[in-house]
């Protein structure tokens, strides 16, 4: 595998700052900080800006944790923010309905993108076509990417394509990609797709955000997702204002602004930011054991109120294969892990 870029074309960057960083956020975004991130970012360059719960359209619950403001609020206060970039919003079917994606559509949002675990893409398909219908830009994405092979991932990936999906994004979940996955993934997707665009949302569980997104692009990848200061969940996403640099040093900078992406991250994030993601010791646990990134502040969470080790429970998530919708697992898991201790103290 080439590290040259020299295959690499300027991509498309989207940040999702206001949907991924509202994890490591705790949903508490309010409208003033969403209006300027979003004001910050479009006068950076950003083709599109996410907003939404971090669990997507309908999110909002005591599930995955409620929101501070109402995110059709959110979406309406990005939208009215911006003069050229795009609103964006997340929706997973089975917790986003058509009644959230018409309410955001009538806030703003020029694009939703759907996102399935990758092994269901099949679930996807009215969703797709009532973003279709909705005259939405639809952008398909195949979460926690690193549990399954190339070449199963293009199927998926071909689903989406017939169903309407204008871009298929790899999507690594955990941050449990090695840049030669990454690389494999896209390539698998640039090869199968007839029309679709390919993207690569990275995480930096193992500290690979960079270098899966730029081997991603390396493979092909037409889109690449970024947050300013890598605010997201686990450990964080790739950072836009280091991206933004690294492509234009590689001479593949499609508009960026990267002064201005600096001063984003540093001044109009940086002072409201609930604390800075990095790979510590539970978000390496994550991409280690494969599991989904929101997991962590929750294993967090619950470890500290049950005096279980998140390590534990991340690892023990990881061995079960959990992913997203499963959050009451984490919960379970610990209580077993609990029990289990007090057992093994009582013999």
């Amino acid at each position: 595998m080439s590290w040259t870029l020299k295959s690499a074309k300027p991509p498309v960057v989207v940040d999702t700052t206001l949907r991924d960083g509202s994890h490591a956020h705790r949903h508490q975004y309010t409208e003033a900080e969403v209006r300027a991130i979003a004001k910050a970012l479009d006068e950076a360059g950003v083709y599109a800006i996410e907003v939404a719960h971090g669990d997507g359209l309908g999110g909002s619950s005591i599930q995955y944790g409620f929101s501070r403001v109402d995110e059709m609020r959110l979406i309406r206060a990005a939208r009215e923010s911006v003069a050229r970039a795009k609103v964006a919003a997340l929706l997973l079917p089975g917790i986003g309905t058509r009644k959230e994606l018409k309410e955001a559509v009538e806030a703003g949002i020029g694009m939703v993108r759907i996102a399935t675990q990758c092994t269901e893409a099949d679930i996807s398909e009215q969703h797709f076509g009532m973003a279709k219908e909705m005259g939405l830009e639809a952008v398909g994405f195949l979460m926690m990417a690193h549990m399954r092979p190339p070449e199963f991932l293009a199927e998926q990936a071909l689903l989406m394509e017939s169903y309407g999906a204008d871009v298929v994004y790899i999507v690594d979940s955990a941050g449990a990609m090695l840049p030669q996955d990454a690389y494999a993934r896209v390539r698998a997707l640039k090869e199968a797709l007839s029309r679709a665009k390919v993207g690569f949302h990275a995480h930096n569980n193992l500290g690979l955000a960079m270098g899966n997104t730029l081997a991603a692009l390396e493979a092909g990848a037409d889109w690449v997702d970024a947050t300013l200061r890598g605010y997201g969940a686990g450990a964080g996403n790739a950072p836009l204002e280091v991206l933004a640099a690294v492509l234009d040093k590689a001479g593949l900078n499609p508009g960026l602004d990267v002064f201005k992406l600096l001063d984003a991250a540093e001044y109009v994030l940086g002072p409201i930011q609930h604390f800075q993601p990095f790979p510590d010791r539970d978000a390496v646990a994550i991409g280690y054991a494969g599991v989904y990134s929101t997991f962590l502040l929750h294993a967090k969470r619950i470890g500290k109120e049950l005096g279980v080790d998140p390590l534990a429970i991340l690892l023990e998530l990881g061995r079960r294969q959990a992913v997203a919708g499963q959050e009451d697992w984490i919960l379970r898991v610990a209580l077993e892990l609990k029990e289990k201790e007090a057992g093994a103290l009582a013999d």
